[in-house]
């Protein structure tokens, strides 16, 4: 009977894939690994983990970056924090803009600059709106990511049927109220204005006519400690917000996003909303959607809106090692490149942050067959960079946010008078600033 046995060339294959095997799993156990926590749901977590992730580690075969979705912004940084306080934080997290000042006083943080080496990024190449939010004494403290504005969307048909040009957006608080009547009158919409989020609106409409939100040039000279939202400016801007809520022209439209639903179902011709919401308007709408600036009050300085959404922050962590630091300056760097910055920008409508990336998109027709696309851009490079224009740092924004909203609510939907509201919301705030001041001295 003959022996079963390995011939000789089936074992020599058999090393080889062994040899192969341990070849692949040494060249692994190289690669430095970057767990990156996030913040983006739906189409913007496929952008993450196809567009941007699957896309460096293609280029980096030495590294790979690890994305986590860890719920919403407000989730994540909560997240992240007890990540730190537990010495297992990941190197990369996703923090909103409200939750700068709390990024800045954690002291868990590496400023970007202190990251990437001198020459690595042309910083100079990105919009100074954009830059300047994340820049405090100097130093650019986080990676500048997903960054979006309001501005006004338009029922361009709902205008034709009131008999207003289509392409003639309003641009004055007086154009609202106008071309709003001729809308509700003419049965063209209910209501001729909506927006959600009121807090962030009422913000954005401060950095838009250049006026200071908060004391200490917006906590940008130093900590911010009292707020100024009730001050005339901001009494004028919930005076005239309820004006239109008694005149039938403005319908509040709840928190976040919840006022998208009654421009889409054709209730309301205007919304103010983030540029981020943009696709989503324009694939729901079974109407032409226009886009302007947002609106102007008569006899005020002009500002410049300022950038909401998100960046991107450094964590400090027990035994980082160079190599890791390394990666993630070149994940940076990565995300400066004009085409990964246009693509973002295509698959989400956040910025492309970069005036090359912009460019890009504009030689290859982008704008010209996405105007839409163009207004929040063209909108952010307009007036002058102020401490009041570079957007506010504030500790407990989060809280503060949620305040102000009420307030405003009190006045849209209640009957508490304007200053009344601001100045019962600014002693809470005020409160929660001092509080913060405490914890953070």
């Amino acid at each position: 009977m003959r022996t079963a046995g390995i011939g000789k060339s089936t074992a020599i294959g058999c090393l080889a894939i062994v040899s192969a095997l341990l070849a692949a799993g040494a060249a692994q156990a190289q690669q430095t690994r970057i767990k990156f926590w996030h913040a983006m749901s739906g189409a913007r977590y496929e952008a993450i983990t196809k567009g941007i992730a699957e896309g460096f580690n293609k280029v980096n075969p030495n590294y790979v970056l690890e994305p986590l979705y860890t719920g919403s912004y407000d989730e994540t940084v909560t997240k992240a924090i007890a990540a730190v306080r537990a010495g297992d934080p990941p190197h990369i997290v996703q923090v909103f803009d409200v939750g700068t000042q709390t990024m800045l006083d954690s002291g868990a943080a590496i400023p970007v600059t202190e990251l990437v080496k001198p020459g690595e990024i042309n910083w100079e190449d990105y919009f100074p709106p954009i830059i300047n939010y994340y820049t405090l004494a100097g130093k650019l403290h986080s990676m500048p990511f997903n960054s979006s504005t309001a501005i006004l969307y338009y029922n361009k048909d709902a205008f034709k049927k009131a008999g207003l040009d289509p392409d003639k957006p309003p641009v004055t608080y007086n154009d609202i109220e106008e071309m709003g009547r001729r809308l509700v009158s003419s049965g063209a919409t209910r209501a001729a204005l909506t927006f959600g989020e009121a807090a962030w609106i009422f913000e954005q409409t401060f950095a838009y006519h250049n006026q200071l939100y908060a004391n200490n040039d917006n906590g940008r000279k130093g900590r911010a400690t009292q707020v100024l939202f009730n001050a005339p400016f901001g009494v004028e801007v919930l005076s005239r917000w309820k004006k239109w809520v008694d005149e039938k022209l403005l319908v509040y439209g709840g928190r976040a996003y919840a006022g998208n639903k009654a421009f889409l179902a054709g209730e309301v011709a205007m919304i103010l909303q983030s540029t981020s919401q943009l696709t989503t308007l324009e694939r729901g709408a079974r109407f032409a959607v226009g886009t302007a600036f947002l609106p102007q009050i008569e006899g005020k300085p002009r500002g410049r809106s300022v950038v909401g959404g998100a960046s991107l922050w450094t964590l400090k962590g027990k035994g980082r090692s160079q190599q890791e630091l390394d990666a993630i300056a070149k994940f940076f760097k990565f995300l400066s490149q004009p085409e990964y910055a246009a693509k973002w920008h295509q698959d989400t409508g956040y910025f492309p942050a970069t005036k090359t990336a912009e460019r890009l998109l504009r030689d290859g027709g982008w704008f010209q067959q996405h105007p839409n696309h163009e207004t929040a851009f063209k909108q952010i490079q307009l007036g002058a960079d102020t401490p009041a224009t570079r957007g506010v740092l504030l500790g407990n924004f989060v809280q503060i946010r949620d305040i102000t909203n009420t307030a405003v609510e009190k006045v849209l939907i209640g009957n508490l008078a304007p200053q009344a509201a601001l100045d019962e919301a600014a002693r809470e705030a005020n409160k929660a600033l001092d509080e913060y001041g405490r914890i953070h001295p």
